[in-house]
């Protein structure tokens, strides 16, 4: 039976559904290591992370059965090299939705309110009582929440946004445009509005990215779309860090031209880009939409049930491109 390559030791039960499947061998790599190992006909099945990079070079040398993505995002696999391989990839999708949405709405919540700000401000010993303009931030509610992508973690945001009060609107690809039907906004149905890509960057006092990454999204926010928002818009980042042009996101934040940003991803992590650390109109976290107990857990466990499936020989639960599995077959 072949072994089973696990890059980063994931969460139980994860890593004991990966033992009961076959042999599971740890090993934390960097890109050649990971090129030598992928190439060795020793594994059948690799349990990566985000930060494996499995490009079009590593796969071309690749000798495996299948790739098991600890994420719901495989940005870092280049599927179509992987495909033409019959490498299969699995991924971890639909658990994560809740978690990362609560972190949308943590970081509209933290850049208007300024929460780090304050908090920096008392624990320094600064505060000396109330006083009429201390700190004063931004309204949520009654506010335009403006959600580019309208995927399962978007419609949760809103669904929260809508408790807050605030005024929702949506672009479902963009920075392109589909029809989207009252059917298919369900119960969204006449409590949010369809715009455009421009206008949505326009009239939104909170920019919430909710879109995968893709040769269309990359710097999707880029200058021209900052220098287009509100000089009171804030713009929230749970998606991936490239969809944002982080470096002229601080120029313009640094110039005033947008009030603020939270961004729990970035465009070259775990790097951020030059003064963005040093800028006190943003909210910064390490990656962690996903970092509950239970998230994590549940996301081992279709990672490591991809996996076992694959070394068993038959197609996973989650797969990417089924269609490398067919052709491998």
């Amino acid at each position: 039976m072949s072994k089973i390559l696990v890059t980063t030791p994931i969460p139980a039960p994860g890593m004991d559904i990966l033992a009961a499947a076959g042999e599971v061998e740890v090993l934390e790599l960097d890109h050649d290591g990971l090129i030598e190992r992928c190439a060795s006909g020793d594994y059948g099945v690799v349990v990566s992370q985000l930060r494996d990079r499995f490009d079009a070079e590593l796969l071309s040398t690749a000798n495996l059965v299948g790739i098991s993505n600890y994420a719901v995002g495989f940005d870092n696999i280049d599927i179509a090299a992987a495909t033409e391989r019959g490498i299969t990839v699995a991924n971890t999708p639909g658990v994560l939705t809740d978690s990362t949405a609560d972190i949308a709405m943590l970081l509209i919540l933290s850049t208007a309110r300024r929460v780090v700000e304050a908090d920096h401000f008392v624990r320094s010993g600064a505060f000396a009582g109330w006083e009429p303009e201390l700190l004063l931030g931004s309204d949520v509610s009654g506010r335009v929440l403006g959600l580019a992508g309208f995927g399962r973690i978007a419609r949760a945001t809103a669904r929260r946004a809508l408790g807050f009060g605030m005024t929702v609107k949506f672009c479902p690809r963009p920075p392109s445009d589909r029809e989207v039907t009252d059917e298919e906004l369900g119960e969204f149905a006449g409590r949010i509005e369809h715009v455009s890509w421009e206008e949505l960057v326009a009239s939104s006092d909170f920019l919430s990215l909710h879109v995968p990454l893709s040769a269309d999204t990359h710097h999707l926010v880029d200058e021209r779309a900052l220098w287009s928002m509100k000089n009171s818009a804030i713009l929230i980042n749970t998606a991936r860090g490239p969809v944002v042009d982080e470096g002229e996101l601080v120029a313009a934040l640094r110039e005033r031209v947008i009030a603020g940003a939270g961004l729990d991803v970035y465009e070259n992590e775990p790097e951020l880009a030059p003064g963005l650390a040093g800028l006190p109109n943003t909210v910064l976290l390490p990656h962690v939409g996903s970092a509950t107990v239970s998230v994590r857990s549940e996301m081992a466990r279709l990672c490591a049930e991809n996996a076992a499936a694959m070394v068993r020989g038959t197609l996973p639960p989650h797969p990417v491109n089924s269609q490398a599995w067919n052709q491998a077959g």
